[in-house]
């Protein structure tokens, strides 16, 4: 399989995903900012941090699949699960802003993100076995941090949601995006060394 293909496929779901986080958004009847929008303001929060952390995934996953030589079947397989979790974003999302951000859902919210963050480790690490040893080793080095500190973060993220404050557990969300907003270009370097 040409590595087109895979970008042809991951792009399309993750489109729908945005897409489908978007429908779930309803306009309201009226025009009064006061009664009509402010109570939307939480699905609104909702729907642009989940943006922001599809549209971070969606780069580093460009950036990834960039790398890759020749598309094999662990690579596919472990494509599709890292599209399998970020394809429940939607529900998660919509979840939470429904709730205007309750403990239980930005808890389920924090560990669907770790299952990502682990479902994008696979991922890269299902590309890097198809490498040297020296690559591997760069490759595993340069993103070690950020996966330890994301997983870390989201971790953190379910008993301060639970136990804490929410939108504290937001924050971390945040702190993550953060550190991933820009794809480590070592990684991609080593790779065509």
């Amino acid at each position: 399989m040409e590595k087109t293909r895979l970008e042809a496929f991951s792009d399309g779901v993750l489109a729908i995903i945005v897409t489908i986080m978007v429908l779930e958004m309803k306009a309201p009847d009226g025009t009064n900012y006061i009664s009509d929008i402010r109570p939307l303001i939480p699905k609104i929060i909702s729907y642009a941090l989940s943006y922001l952390f599809v549209a971070i995934y969606w780069v580093n996953h460009h950036h990834l699949i960039h790398t890759v030589k020749k598309v094999k079947p662990s690579i596919m397989w472990a494509n599709l699960n890292l599209l399998f979790w970020l394809s429940l974003i939607p529900f998660a999302t919509a979840w939470m802003g429904e709730n205007h951000f309750e403990k239980h859902t930005v808890a389920t919210y924090a560990l669907l993100a770790c299952l990502c963050g682990i479902s994008f480790a696979i991922l890269q690490k299902s590309i890097a076995k198809h490498y040297d040893e020296s690559t591997l080793k760069t490759i595993d080095r340069e993103s070690k941090w950020k996966l330890v500190w994301s997983m870390i973060l989201y971790i953190s993220a379910i008993p301060v949601a639970l136990y804490v404050n929410p939108l504290f557990a937001g924050f971390l969300f945040f702190v993550v995006s953060v550190m991933w907003l820009i794809p480590d270009k070592k990684i991609e370097k080593a790779l065509e060394e």
